[in-house]
This record gives structure tokens, sequence and C-alpha cells, in this order.
């Protein structure tokens, strides 16, 4: 995968055009980020699919709280629809700081993200499903038939669940447990992190979880799914940098955070200003050394050889917000660079 993510913090429209640009520069996936304090991503992912040939196209990610996981899957059915097959269904516990925003408690997330993929691959198989655990549904059905599924495998995926064949799900972890239970039972992990260190120790979960993979559970993707900035200017690519790399801080767990040297209290210091609503604050506390940390910044030349380090680790890169000052620039650049990265 050489994959991209386009943010809905920007009118649908120039949305599509990013992702028209993103194809042309030959990137073969785009994410929706998902944010209820952004547009919709499906709605930007339609429009998208309506000005692309062949780049898939799915939430990067979306959560099984805030949306019930049966709506989720009919939405990724219609989006895989109206793309002639194009879809990925990107799938993750979510922003628990977003989350508690809305009221939602994100309890259990490991089990309520598996348990939301399962009966979605059910449901695109045309089963009606009744499930009780961190979701209830009773005889719930798709009353339209999925691209590329009719029957269940003996393995209670459907037809068509591999990468490359019918809709693939990713799901988006930082954990150890959530990498090894996407290993073990998803078509893809997207690794939200960006230093080399980190996919190192990820490279040992994916391992663990792949060891206890079903015969019949096809292939797997480790997908860097790494926040990205870059431009010609390298002051100018990290300095947009901050706004994402200061959410990423925010909620990066203990372990991550003594991995590269950062002090938890600065951490949760810029936390508690996203959480205020503060964000010129939380974004001027990021120091270099995060932004080292947390994003793949600076000129092409340095984008590329990070990128090239990662995939020592993972199989495929995906570009994340910010991408660079600015953005059709960036697209450019971070295709380019992602190219020679992975030639390196």
């Amino acid at each position: 995968m050489k994959g991209i993510e386009l943010t809905p913090e920007h009118p649908i429209e120039r949305v599509a055009e990013l992702g028209e640009a993103a194809e042309a520069a030959g990137f073969d996936t785009a994410f929706a980020s998902s944010h209820y304090n952004n547009r919709d991503p499906f709605f930007a992912l339609d429009r998208i699919a309506t000005r692309t040939d062949s780049i898939r196209l799915g939430p990067g990610v979306a959560n099984p709280y805030e949306t019930h996981p049966v709506t989720l899957a009919s939405r990724v059915a219609t989006l895989d629809e109206v793309s002639g097959g194009r879809a990925v269904f990107g799938i993750g516990a979510g922003d628990a700081s977003t989350l508690s925003n809305l009221g939602y408690d994100r309890d259990r997330p490991l089990r309520r993200v598996l348990e939301a993929f399962t009966v979605a691959r059910k449901l695109w198989a045309g089963e009606r499903v009744s499930h009780e655990g961190t979701f209830t549904a009773t005889d719930a059905g798709l009353n339209y038939e999925v691209r590329g599924a009719s029957t269940t495998r003996d393995d209670g995926r459907a037809p068509g669940s591999d990468a490359g064949d019918g809709v693939p799900v990713y799901v988006g972890a930082q954990g150890p447990h959530m990498i090894r239970m996407s290993a073990k039972h998803a078509d893809g992990v997207l690794l939200n992190a960006a230093h080399p260190d980190d996919f190192a120790w990820a490279a040992d979960r994916v391992e663990e979880g792949l060891s206890d993979r079903p015969g019949s559970g096809g292939e797997f993707d480790f997908a860097a799914f790494a926040s990205l900035s870059v431009a010609e200017d390298g002051d100018a690519a990290r300095e947009a940098a901050r706004p994402p790399v200061a959410f990423i801080v925010s909620g990066a767990a203990p372990p991550v955070l003594d991995r590269h040297g950062i002090d938890a209290e600065r951490a949760r210091a810029i936390g508690d200003r996203i959480e205020a609503g503060e964000f010129s604050a939380a974004f001027e506390a990021v120091t270099p050394e995060m932004t080292e940390a947390f994003c793949v910044a600076g000129t092409p030349e340095t984008v590329a050889s990070r990128v090239g380090r990662i995939l020592e680790y993972a199989d495929s890169f995906v570009a994340g917000s910010p991408l660079g000052p600015d953005l059709e620039e960036a697209i450019g650049l971070a295709g380019v660079a992602i190219d020679r990265g992975s030639r390196a």
C-alpha cells in the first residue's frame, strides 16, 4: 500500500480535488480521517470516488462507539458500491478524549473493534446477525447485496475479505494487544507511529499475532500510518507538524513517551490544553523532540530517509496529516519521497 490520509477539515470539494491529486501522484489508497468535529468522511470519500478511477477509499479510522457497528458496516458497504469495489474498512477504538466529549465511555476497546468488524464481515456475506457483546444487534441484516460476497467462509469471514479481494479490514492500533489482535484477525494494521524504534517494537507484536493467525486468514499488511510533513523548506515542514504532534503526544501511552524520552507531565499539559480548547497554547508547547518522535517531518530527502528506515519493519506506508504547509505541493513531494524510501 502507498496510502495517504486526507482530512475533511477542508470543504468537501477541496478534499475531492486532493484525492484526485493523490491518485495522480501514485497513491493507491486514500483514508478520510474520522472525527465528529470535521466534515463527514463518507461524504468526502464519495466525492473522491466520483473524481478518481482506481484509488481505494476508506475511513481512517472510524470507531464503533459513536456509530453503531451495524450502521458502520452498511456505510462501508455503500461506499464499496458507489466506488465500484474500492472500499477499505479502516476501524479503530477512536480517540478517548474526543469520545468523552460526546459522553461515550470507550470501554473494552479491543473487544469492541474485533466484534464490530467480525459482525461487518457476516453482514457483507449476506447473513442476518444477532449479537450480544460490547454492543447488541438482533436479527440485523443488509437488504442489499454487497459486492463480491454471498456466503461465509469456514473461518467466519466473508469471501473476499482478504486484502485485494472484497472489502479489506485495517485496524488502527498503537498498543500491543490491538496490534496482536489485528495480526490474528484483520487484513492489515494501521500502526499510528512515526519513529523507526516504534515500528521495530511493533514488528515483534505483529509476529506474535501472526503466529496465532488461522491458516485461511490470508495475507496481512503491516502498514505504517505516520504523521508526515514535507516541504522544500524543512523548518516550514516541522512548523506545520505542530498541531498533529500535539494531539498525538497528548494521547500517547506512557511506555511510548518513555521510549522517546518525553516528559509525561509535559505531554499531559498539552492534553489538558487541547481538552480546554486552548489549541494555540497546546501547539506552541510541542518541542523538537516531540516532532522527531511523532512525525516524519522535513525536506523530501529527510522524509525519504525516514520512510526507508520505517519500511525496514513495515510492509507499506500511509502518509498521515498534516502532509505539509502547502497541501497540493506536499502530496506530490510525499509521493516521490515514499517511492524513494521504498527503494532504499
